[in-house]
């Protein structure tokens, strides 16, 4: 019984994971009919439809997605610390998944998921950029990494780096009929790249200075929704670029680009790897965790 009823929450919880039953089948390696089977047994137990089906279509119902964003969480619990005691007498094995932004997905990739597969030949690593936040444990997913200040509050952070900064950055040939901005407000005055969200929402730079902190809608003829874009049209010389330092610190460095307003762009907490503040976690996360932390600590210690 208890084999069953936990069968038909992994059912509920993929189906509205993955938008299908039969994609569900496939992730938890079972028949279609088994999991179409778990899933009208539960709805016939509750009394109430989960999810509205069509030929075409499987949508949660109102119903549904309360009992889902109930019981996502409980069930992670659950394999997890299934998934502790048994990884006590055994080298962590399966696949971990990582939600991520681009620019995040960069320093997960480099180095900390390379050194992770290079220790444990029996792990997979799935890695999904993702531009939007997304719940991590509603979606499947073991972690994340966002910048700090959007990692969620009841999450265990773990920095994967030095704080960071944005800077604004032009190439050569845009300064060679260009005034080098000294303010921000200069920048009304120049052809920027502005940026988009993913949401839809236009994305206007912010600047700080002694405690005097603005944004600015800059203007521009090219909007872009993707940062490695933005630096290639700024390399290009189609004009200023509000970008993370990072992606950009070697075109700094070379000359390629050219750094301004840099007293305007203070640095911010970088980038997190981030996980359910949970009591049990799987010994393929944990070991991930650690060697994060000991990579990071062995870096800045580097710099020392």
């Amino acid at each position: 019984m208890y084999k069953s009823g936990l069968m038909e929450l992994e059912a509920v919880v993929a189906i509205a994971r993955l938008g299908s039953f039969r994609a569900a089948a496939v992730d938890l390696d079972v028949s279609p009919t088994a999991i179409g089977n778990a899933v009208s047994s539960l709805e016939n137990r509750l009394g109430v439809r989960l999810f509205n089906r069509t030929t075409r279509n499987v949508a949660l119902t109102t119903a549904g997605r309360e009992y889902v964003e109930a019981i996502a969480p409980a069930l992670s619990d659950i394999r997890n610390a299934a998934r502790a005691v048994a990884d006590h007498s055994r080298k962590p094995t399966g696949t971990l998944r990582f939600s991520c932004s681009l620019g995040g997905g960069r320093q997960l990739l480099m180095p900390f998921v390379i050194e992770y597969l290079r220790r444990y030949d029996r792990m997979k690593v799935e890695i999904v950029t993702e531009g939007r936040l997304i719940d991590i444990i509603k979606d499947g997913f073991d972690a994340g990494v966002r910048l700090a200040e959007a990692v969620p509050q009841d999450m265990i952070a773990v920095p994967l780096g030095p704080d960071t900064r944005h800077v604004v950055v032009g190439a050569p040939s845009y300064f060679a009929n260009k005034s080098r901005p000294t303010a921000p407000a200069d920048l009304m005055d120049h052809e920027c790249i502005r940026a988009r969200y993913s949401s839809g929402a236009l994305y206007r730079w912010e600047f700080e200075r002694h405690g005097e902190a603005m944004r600015i809608d800059v203007p521009g003829s090219l909007t872009l929704d993707e940062p490695d874009m933005i630096a290639q049209a700024s390399r290009a010389g189609l004009g200023l670029a509000y970008v993370g330092e990072w992606m950009v610190a070697d075109d700094i460095t070379s000359g390629r680009l050219v750094e301004v307003l840099s007293e305007w762009t203070p640095s911010y907490p970088g980038y997190c790897l981030y996980c359910p503040g949970r009591r049990h976690m799987a010994a393929s996360l944990r070991a991930f965790v650690d060697l994060a932390k000991e990579m990071v600590f062995r870096n800045t210690a580097k710099a020392f």
